[in-house]
């Protein structure tokens, strides 16, 4: 699994955070998204899914290849 997050659509809700933690975060300032681990144990695939379908901006892109 590799994530990417687009910055600029990112309206900071937060819910990524809540859901995975250990892969994101979010910028003090204005709440964006920060991507802390672009490719994640496999143990966090479903937290990561999940904070993808939750993202209110389509900010979060997942992608299964290598």
């Amino acid at each position: 699994m590799k994530i990417a997050v687009d910055e600029e659509k990112c309206c900071g809700a937060g819910q990524c955070v809540l859901l995975a933690p250990e892969v994101f975060d979010q910028r003090d300032d204005d709440g964006v998204v920060i991507l802390l681990d672009e490719r994640p144990p496999e143990n966090l695939y479903g937290p990561v899914r999940e904070a993808a379908a939750v993202c209110p901006a389509a900010a979060i892109e997942v992608g299964e290849g290598a």
